[in-house]
């Protein structure tokens, strides 16, 4: 699956799989993020780290009417104020695929799978 930009040159079909990677680590870059985690959770609630190789599996791509739909599975680190890291995801996000792809995305769905102790 790939999303289609038109430009006055001309149309680009982008991978779903480029954004979700170009989107999974511009995320791990943000304070507070452990890492991504799988949207699929393993047996009793535990969620798995994934690796920088892995992000695309914690980001799911959504294309709806033309509009563009991001869910991300994240990991926070305990002791943030989970709003403000979540917050900060969607922004910083948002705005790599737009200078990077030129992508206008509508949302950026954050969903908290687990928080972890790091070690300093």
């Amino acid at each position: 699956m790939s999303i289609e930009m038109k430009t006055q040159l001309g149309v680009v079909d982008v991978s779903t799989e480029v954004v979700a990677t170009i989107a999974g680590g511009a995320a791990v870059d943000c304070y507070g993020i452990v890492g991504m985690a799988s949207q699929k959770q393993i047996k009793d609630g535990l969620s798995e780290l994934l690796g920088k190789e892995n992000f695309r599996r914690g980001v799911v791509i959504r294309e709806e009417e033309e509009q563009i739909h991001i869910d991300m599975y994240i990991i926070v680190s305990y002791g943030t104020k989970i709003s403000e890291v979540a917050y900060n995801v969607q922004t910083k996000v948002k705005y790599q695929l737009e200078q990077m792809l030129g992508l206008d995305v509508d949302s950026v769905n954050i969903f908290v799978q687990g928080v972890r102790v790091t070690n300093p």
